[in-house]
């Protein structure tokens, strides 16, 4: 019998999620769980491996429960996962040896300030990886684990453990311990992966005191990559990516010079540059995008720590309201933020600016100044910071941007996107179906498993919801921007000012 459906796996920072797509691209059912978030310390922030593992596979039976089909009706699995987040196991085991240390964790910082200050090491880093230092990705964390947990780096210099992202951590669990891979795009992010060569790099391991022998395999994006077990038949994975790759592939941006942003818990912004590996001159990333049939494409990245998790913050810590979506209608209530700026630094500032000692603030308020002021300025601090990212993207690229396609929980928020479009001057576009990660993950496993033969039949899969132009009122918000980067600027004085006398 045909099969024609792929199972998508979307491991994401707070949730894991299982969506069962068919081969027209249409989002069949899903099914969510979400986990807890830990926090040891101030900057720190873990997940459970365990709570990992234990929430994706219950969605994924739970969503084959749900369209009551069984596992022989799935020509394929695809996954997209949160990247850089940091996993090591006991090889003969499987047990992790320690929490994962999740993408916004800060605990390297400074280690990776002592790295930058060495400036033949920052070249050599971002010539091989595309990456600038930072706390933010996979190396520095993997050093700390085996440096911290008893007997950890003797283990591993043994050959004991095995070090993964969390596709890596989902694929051991998902084939009982029979392959130890990663995908390219998962492996770029890393800083221990040369892009150009397309390999692990000995310097690189060597410089983070990590054994090669902990490494996955680097695999392409899309293929017979593994074998699922533990479902009533096996089921091939034909498709991995890194939730972010991912989104881009979903939202078929398959030609040099096409954008996505995505608005999740932070914001990622991503632009094809085809088969040229564009350097920055900007402090933007540059990055694997995904590798088929042979061929590597390569993209632009700027990366903003927290997006949609400052309208998280207003729900949790600050009870403003009680739902994410309830922030659209208390923004509203105001006509403008009445000179509050939010910037949501509460794990450093990413791109362009790769701070992990900022902090957040609000600033400019008055004794005025109320819950829909600071509502709004939220709002405004992710487009702005997106905006932040286009401006550099545009200058590394030398290329006229006319438009972006945007995804994520916050993309829904209408205001929001028309703020982005005021903000970048340019359409900004949403997609018919707004699960670009996922769909990614699918697009990918569904080309291994021959679902479509090509990007240009998945092209017939991607629909335009509704798009938002730019409105006149420019010289309005070009002040509303100028009063952003002052607010940055003060942020990274404080940051940068630690004299306490």
């Amino acid at each position: 019998m045909q099969s024609d459906y792929i199972l998508a796996l979307d491991q994401g920072t707070t949730s894991s999620r299982s969506l069962l797509i068919n081969r027209l691209g249409e989002v069949v059912c899903q099914s969510q769980q979400e986990f807890e978030q830990l926090y040891p310390k101030p900057g720190w922030v873990e997940h459970r491996p365990n709570d990992l593992w234990d929430s994706q596979w219950q969605t994924a039976q739970g969503v084959l429960q749900r369209a009551a089909i069984s596992a022989g009706d799935l020509a394929g699995i695809g996954i997209a996962n949160q990247r850089e987040t940091t996993l090591v196991w006991d090889r003969k085991t499987g047990e992790p040896v320690y929490n994962a240390i999740v993408w916004q964790d800060r605990r390297t910082a400074d280690y990776c300030d002592e790295l930058k200050a060495n400036e033949a090491t920052s070249r050599l880093i971002h010539e091989k990886t595309g990456l600038v230092i930072d706390a933010y990705f996979s190396a520095s964390k993997i050093r700390w684990i085996l440096n911290h947990v008893d007997g950890a780096r003797t283990r591993a210099e043994n050959g004991e453990l095995a070090f993964g992202t969390v596709d890596s951590w989902l694929v051991w669990k998902l084939t009982n311990g029979e392959r130890h891979i990663t995908d390219a795009s998962n492996a770029s992010r890393t800083m221990l992966f040369d892009m150009h060569a397309m390999d692990w790099d000995p310097t690189l391991c060597d410089l983070f005191q990590i054994p090669a022998s902990m490494l996955p395999t680097v695999v392409p994006n899309s293929g017979n990559l593994a074998e699922a077990k533990g479902f009533d038949v096996p089921v091939p994975i034909t498709g991995i990516a890194g939730d972010q790759q991912a989104a881009l592939f979903g939202q078929q941006c398959t030609r040099p010079g096409m954008v996505k942003n995505t608005y999740g818990t932070g914001c990622f912004m991503l632009m094809n540059t085809g088969s040229k590996a564009v350097p920055s001159k900007h402090a933007l990333l540059t990055t694997v995008a995904w590798q088929l049939n042979g061929q590597t494409t390569y993209a632009l990245e700027g990366s903003v720590f927290i997006g949609g998790a400052a309208v998280q913050w207003l729900r949790d810590e600050l009870n403003f309201i009680e739902a994410s979506p309830e922030i659209e209608a208390l923004a509203l209530a105001v006509d403008s933020s009445d000179g509050v700026v939010v910037v949501p630094a509460f794990a450093g500032l990413g791109a362009p600016h790769w701070n992990p000692h900022a902090r957040g603030s609000i600033l400019g308020m008055t004794r005025g100044t109320n819950c829909s002021h600071i509502a709004r300025a939220t709002l405004e601090s992710i487009a702005f910071q997106s905006m932040d990212l286009m401006d550099c993207m545009q200058k590394d690229s030398q290329v006229d941007i006319p438009e972006v396609r945007v995804d994520g929980g916050a993309s829904e928020n209408a205001l929001l996107m028309q703020i982005q479009a005021d903000a970048l001057g340019i359409r900004v576009i949403r997609p018919a179906n707004g699960e670009s990660t996922a769909m990614g993950a699918a697009f990918f496993a569904g080309l291994g498993a021959g679902l479509w033969k090509d990007t240009d039949e998945l092209g017939a899969c991607w629909k335009r919801r509704d798009g938002f132009e730019p409105s006149s009122h420019r010289s309005e918000m070009q002040s509303r921007i100028a009063s952003w980067h002052r607010a940055v600027r003060a942020v990274l004085n404080w940051a940068h000012d630690t004299d306490a006398s």
